[in-house]
C-alpha cells in the first residue's frame, strides 16, 4: 500500500467551521478554534491567547459529528507580553489522530515517515518525521492560504502563507514566517502588510509565487493578475481576492526556525463570496471521504 498524501489542498468557505479546537487543562476547557496558531516549525510551537497551565491538551473535533479527530499534548515554554495583552507559547510534546483505524493508522505513519526520511534533502520542511506527524494534526483545522503583500521603497514582494491566524482573545493576528524569507527585514522595518484571501481557483498561480520567499518581486506589473491598493495603507493586493486584511505589526520575534509577526487588523474588506484555498492533513480528507463529506479538492 502507498501512504496517504501528507497534505490535501481543498476549497473551503472562510472562516472554516468544519473542525473545532478545544484547549483542556486542570478540569477546564476553552474553545480556541480562532485562538491558536502555529508559531514555529522547528521546534513545533503553538501560540494562544490563553495561559492553560503547564501541560494542556489541544483537541480537534469534527463540528458536525463531535467525533474526536486528533489531540496534541503541549508543554508550556514561555509567555510573550504585547501592549496590554499576552500570549502563551507551547511546545508540542506529542500527538495522535483518530482519522484512520487500526492497523492502517500506524502503517500509514510508518510509510509516510519512511518516505520523509528518503526525501529529507529535497523536503523544504526538513522536519523529523514524528514532528511532521504532529504538524499534520495541527492541520486538522483546515488552514487558509493568503498572499502576503509587502511594499516599501526599494522592496516589493508577494508570497503565499498558511501559518497565519487570529488570536481572538488578544485581538492579535499572527504570521509565522520562515526567518530566511527575503522580506523579513522589511516587514520588521515598515511594520505593515496586506493579506489577500485567495480563491481556490487561483491555486496554480499562488504556488508559483512561492519563489518569492527567496527573491523579491521585480515590480507589481510583473504579476500575472491585476492588483488593487489596500484601503488604508495603499499596499498592492490581489484584485480578485475574497477579502483583503491590513495588519499593523506591533511585535515580532524569532522562535526557532520562524519569525512570529503579531499585528492588529487595521481594515478588513470583504470583496466576494466563494471558497478559499486551504490546506488540511491527508488523513483528515481520507476520513471525511469515508464519512461521505469530503472537502472539494483543488
Amino acid at each position: 500500500m502507498r501512504p496517504l498524501p501528507q497534505w490535501s489542498v481543498v476549497a473551503v468557505a472562510p472562516p472554516q467551521q468544519a473542525v473545532t479546537a478545544t484547549l483542556r487543562w486542570d478540569g477546564q476547557s476553552a474553545d480556541v478554534t480562532a485562538d491558536h496558531t502555529v508559531a514555529s516549525l522547528k521546534p513545533l510551537v503553538i501560540a494562544t491567547s490563553l495561559d492553560a497551565g503547564q501541560r494542556p491538551e489541544l483537541e480537534y473535533r469534527d463540528s458536525a459529528t463531535g467525533r474526536l479527530l486528533g489531540v496534541l499534548r503541549l508543554a508550556r515554554t514561555t509567555s510573550v507580553a504585547i501592549e496590554n495583552t499576552s500570549l502563551t507559547l507551547y511546545h508540542v510534546a506529542a500527538g495522535e489522530h483518530r482519522c484512520l483505524g487500526w492497523p492502517r493508522r500506524p502503517w500509514n505513519a510508518w510509510l509516510q515517515n519512511r518516505l520523509m526520511r528518503k526525501s529529507r534533502v529535497s523536503n523544504h520542511l526538513n522536519m523529523e518525521p514524528a514532528v511532521a506527524q504532529q504538524l499534520m494534526i495541527a492541520y486538522l483545522c483546515p488552514r487558509p492560504v493568503v498572499l502576503v503583500s509587502v511594499d516599501a521603497p526599494g522592496h516589493h514582494n508577494i508570497f503565499p502563507m498558511d501559518l497565519i491566524g487570529p488570536l481572538e482573545r488578544s485581538g492579535l493576528f499572527s504570521l509565522a514566517l520562515r526567518s530566511t524569507n527575503v522580506s523579513v527585514p522589511t516587514m520588521r522595518d515598515v511594520r505593515r502588510v496586506a493579506l489577500s484571501g485567495i480563491p481556490a481557483t487561483m491555486k496554480a498561480v499562488v504556488y508559483k509565487l512561492a519563489e518569492h520567499h527567496k527573491q523579491p518581486l521585480a515590480g507589481w506589473d510583473a504579476l500575472p493578475f491585476p492588483v488593487r491598493p489596500s484601503r488604508e495603507f495603499g499596499i498592492p493586493a490581489v484584485a480578485a481576492a475574497l477579502h483583503i486584511r491590513e495588519l499593523a505589526i506591533v511585535h515580532s520575534q524569532e522562535i526557532g526556525s520562524h519569525t512570529l509577526f503579531l499585528g492588529r487588523i487595521v481594515s478588513n474588506e470583504n470583496l466576494a463570496e466563494g471558497t478559499q484555498l486551504h490546506h488540511t492533513a491527508g488523513f483528515h480528507q481520507a476520513w471525511r471521504r469515508r464519512q461521505g463529506m469530503p472537502f472539494a479538492e483543488v
